[in-house]
Order: C-alpha cells, then structure tokens, then sequence
C-alpha cells in the first residue's frame, strides 16, 4: 500500500518537521548565493539581499471565533513572521480561495478585518489573488498570505547591543543563535489562541472567558528592539511553547531549563486543559513572541514589554545552560522533567 499523507504531516510539531525536511527541502536544494537566510533553516523568514520574505497559508475552523477570524489571523501571522526576524514588516500579499456558497456577508467580515488589522500594524496589502471553487473542494474559505520586510537601524542598534556582553556574528534574529547563558522571555500569557478556537468549535463553553490573543507584533517588536540585547526571537503558534523552545534547543544546541511557575497561563486555560488532558505548554498562539536575550539586557527587556499593551503580563521563563541537554522544565513541586517538542498540535485547524 501506498504512503499517504496524514493530517498531523501539517499540523506542526515534530511530525511536520520530519515531513518538510524528507519529502519537500530535499526538492529544493539549489540555494541563491544571495540567499542569506535559506529555506533549508526552517526559520520564520528568509533573507534574500536584505529583504525578508515570508508566506503561510491559512485553513482555521471555524473561520469566526472568539477574538478574531481568518483574515485577522492571516494579517497578524504573516507581519509576525517577517518582525521576528528582526526586519520592518513592508507590504503584504492575499490570495484567497472561496468556496462556492460562503455567505458574503461572511466575506465581507473577513475581507474588513484584514484591512482592519492591516492598517493598525502599518503594513499595507499591495497585491493579491482570487479564486472561488466548486463546493465541497474545500472548508469554506482559505487565505495564503505573503510578506515582506526591509532591515532597520533598530535591529543594527540591537545588535551592536548584543556585541558589548558577547560575540555575535549573525546578522539577523535566528533560531540558532542562543548561547549560555541567555535569558528566554514569554511576552505574554500562552494559550488562549487554541483554546478559545478549540471551545468554540467543539462547544465546550470556555469561549465565555477565553478570546483568541490574535495581534500583529511589529510595533512591540520594534520597541525592544530599541533597546538592544535580543539574539533570538519566535512566535509560538502550533505546538505552543513546547516546540519553539525545543526549535532554540535544537537549532542553536544548547540545553534550555524553563521555569514552569514564572510562565504565564491564565486560569481558564489551565482549568481547559486539564478537563481535557492537553498540556498549556504545547497549545498555539498567535499574539505571543518568545524573546532569546543576553542576561544583562533582559530585566530592561521585561520592562519595555510589560509597558507594551501587547507584554503587559510579560515575564523571564528561563535560562540557557550548557549543564543541560534539550529542554528541561522545572516543575512547580520542584521536580524536574524533559519538555520534548509536540508530535503534532494538539489542537488542529487553529493556523
């Protein structure tokens, strides 16, 4: 029997990493010489000649949840990609494809939201696609959205931060450029982006106190920027917490020992997951970016964030550590267990 491609292949985690780099990468191996940031290094973004290029393809369910939509979600996800890498988020691309008999006064919802946030973050949409399909070729609606980014004297200030407590040759924010000794920042609570789609979708009732934390990063991006001392950054979206981490671990190769008690993870969330045995730590967000900082910065760092509406709960959940291999959570009744990356999301359809 032939090998089929299984739904969890491109629900990130480990399964979905296996998948791109055995039956796609392999495929595309010829790199431009200009290519500073390759395709090869999974990162958020490329760098093609200081530009950053990002793209995603989205196909949540349900389309409408509590705390955004689709359009919402595309806009916000794609801006996040580009300003993680440490670039000035520039112009946006939107393809859509419908399937025929999606309420226009849905479309229209969708359509405004994207321009909504768009506008908000500054970063305008400039070019696009449309397709309408037979019904039933697809769950409603899909958006792919691409992006681009310029480099900005804000990331070479940033660097040039870095360069008074360390060696840094990297010119980029990239996975793996974490070192011993780092601080790992969380900007915020995790979570709420699964949860609140997962309740609402299934109809468990969180959805009354739990909203989706859907945002563009940009502008809080640009703020610590300004500060300096930020060597890695990434926004955890499916496999949660758990498998960025373990993506710094594992791109930079340095053990990492997280905090469980100083992570952020509101009320409602925690009570969800455990009436449903998932773990916080590996739920998506889409709201949310994990800071790698050198120690002497990062108590500044947390200050910016915490003034910052989107950081506002913002909070140091780790050390990097050589004494350690991968990741290693220290557990609020003081034990200690390995945090491995997610085999797939536990919640599916949430990007």
């Amino acid at each position: 029997m032939k090998e089929k491609i299984k739904l969890a292949q491109g629900a990130g985690g480990e399964l979905m990493d296996n998948f791109i780099k055995e039956k796609i990468i392999k495929y595309f191996t010829k790199q431009s010489t200009q290519t500073e940031v390759s395709l090869s290094m999974l990162d958020d973004a490329a760098v093609v000649d200081d530009i950053v290029f990002s793209t995603d393809s989205h196909t949540v369910q349900p389309i409408i949840f509590p705390g955004g939509d689709i359009g919402s979600l595309a806009i916000s996800g794609t801006i996040n990609d580009v300003a993680v890498m440490g670039a000035n988020p520039i112009g946006l691309s939107a393809g859509f494809i419908v399937e025929e008999g999606l309420s226009v006064d849905t479309f229209d919802t969708i359509v405004k939201s994207m321009g909504k946030f768009a506008d908000e973050a500054g970063v305008p949409i400039i070019t696009g696609d449309t397709k309408v399909v037979e019904k039933g070729a697809i769950q409603e609606f899909m958006i792919n959205t691409s992006g681009i980014g310029k480099r900005t004297t804000f990331l070479d200030k940033n660097i040039d931060e870095i360069k008074r407590y360390r060696s840094f040759e990297k010119r980029w924010l990239l996975d793996s450029n974490l070192r011993n000794g780092d601080k790992i920042i969380l900007s915020g609570n995790i979570g709420e982006h699964g949860i609140a789609l997962m309740s609402f979708r299934e109809g468990y009732g969180f959805d009354t106190e739990i909203k989706s934390d859907v945002a563009p990063l940009n502008n809080l991006m640009e703020k610590v920027l300004t500060i300096g001392g930020i060597v890695s950054a990434k926004d955890p979206t499916r496999g949660g917490l758990a498998n960025t981490v373990n993506e710094f671990s594992e791109k930079s190769k340095v053990g990492i020992v997280l905090n469980e008690e100083t992570i952020p993870i509101p009320n409602g969330v925690r009570s969800a997951c455990d009436l449903l045995g998932l773990d916080p730590l590996e739920i998506g967000n889409e709201g949310k970016v994990i800071l790698g900082v050198v120690k002497e910065k990062a108590d500044e760092i947390l200050t910016a964030l915490k003034r910052h509406t989107l950081g506002k709960n913002a909070a140091i959940v780790g050390d990097v550590s050589d004494n350690v291999k991968g990741v290693v959570l220290e557990t609020t009744v003081g034990g200690k267990r390995i945090l491995n990356k997610p085999i797939a999301d536990p919640v599916p359809r949430i990007c």
